[in-house]
């Protein structure tokens, strides 16, 4: 059971879902449902929006995993802080789009680090570590992934039909195309290739919904929706969220996002925004810099995936007893 009723009353969801109230830079969300809290928790790269004196990209580096939970299936949201004992040596790191993983025991955590803080792109490897944890708070180091380059970021994972797992990553020393590697057991990766290489994009996303498996990747100007039967083979569909919406914060296109299914063909998807980015800008100032986290529903309608941004959402967006149940 949750900790706190779900209200009888649907409850308007608020826009925008979410904003870090410490460094403004909410972005890149994965959402958990945490067996100890029996609540959902939101992890996310906090990127520094505050600081303009930062030269380059210094405010997308350096960067922890902020933390944000709900007791109501996502009408309310309260900051938690941020995840610490990641680092391996000393000196300040940079983490990025966490992907996390519940095996029904322990959750697996695979989260894209650079060393150090960069004030610039490159130059910089950036590699893709495994982490465990009992409670989603204490992680032990597992791994270093062995992947198709030192300049992958933003894992995705999902189990395949046959058993195991697939996890699906930018490789942005192949032109930012997404590839694939495989495991049995979800530490030992066999790099399987390239799966899209149609143009540059980022922050994969792999979830079933209406009898299908989609994935949906970040273009920068909304998400790229592919389709497949059997997580080998994805027939691109178009693009959503590539349309500024009409809410607080959500005038900009929706970057990396995250699905919830939350029935049979319905899901919720959870994206940030850069609600004061000018089209081309540079982000050198707060207000171009801040980002805030949302959420809209998808639909899949006679086998394609459809997103209304501006439905005003009512009631829990989450399911409000964990994975599987029914809002």
């Amino acid at each position: 059971m949750s900790q706190r009723p779900i209200p009888t009353k649907p409850s308007p969801v608020p826009k925008p879902l979410f904003r870090d109230p410490v460094f403004d830079g909410a972005a890149d969300p994965v959402l958990v449902w945490n067996r100890h809290e029996q609540a959902w928790w939101m992890v996310y790269t906090a990127r520094r929006a505050w600081g303009p004196e930062l030269p380059g990209v210094e405010w997308m580096h350096g960067t922890d995993l902020g933390v944000a939970s709900t007791p109501d299936g996502g009408l309310t949201w309260l900051y938690r802080g941020t995840i610490a004992g990641l680092d391996l040596g000393w000196g300040r790191d940079t983490y990025w789009a966490p992907e996390i993983i519940d095996d029904g025991s322990r959750y697996h955590m695979y989260v894209s680090v650079v060393t150090g803080v960069p004030d610039r792109w490159p130059g910089h490897p950036r590699r893709i570590r495994h982490y465990t944890s009992d409670d989603l708070v204490r992680w032990a180091f597992v791994s270093t992934l062995d992947l198709s380059s030192d300049r992958v970021i933003d894992a995705a994972v999902a189990p395949l039909p046959g058993g195991g797992h697939r996890m699906w990553f930018k490789d942005e020393a192949d032109d930012s195309h997404t590839w694939a590697a495989d495991s049995p057991d979800l530490a030992t990766w066999t790099v399987v290739g390239p799966v899209l290489t149609h143009a540059p994009h980022e922050g994969p996303n792999v979830f079933p919904l209406g009898g299908w498996w989609w994935m949906i990747v970040d273009e920068w100007n909304g998400q790229r929706v592919f389709r497949s039967h059997d997580l080998a083979g994805w027939t691109a569909q178009g693009l959503i969220l590539d349309q500024p919406g009409r809410g607080p914060d959500d005038s900009s296109v929706g970057h990396h996002a995250d699905v919830v299914p939350t029935s049979d063909s319905m899901a919720s998807i959870f994206y940030f925004t850069h609600p004061g980015r000018q089209t081309g800008g540079p982000l050198d100032t707060v207000a171009e810099r801040r980002s805030s986290i949302q959420v809209a529903r998808v639909r899949v309608v006679d086998g394609t995936l459809v997103c209304n941004r501006d439905e005003v959402l009512t009631g829990p967006v989450l399911p409000p007893d964990g994975p599987g149940s029914a809002p």
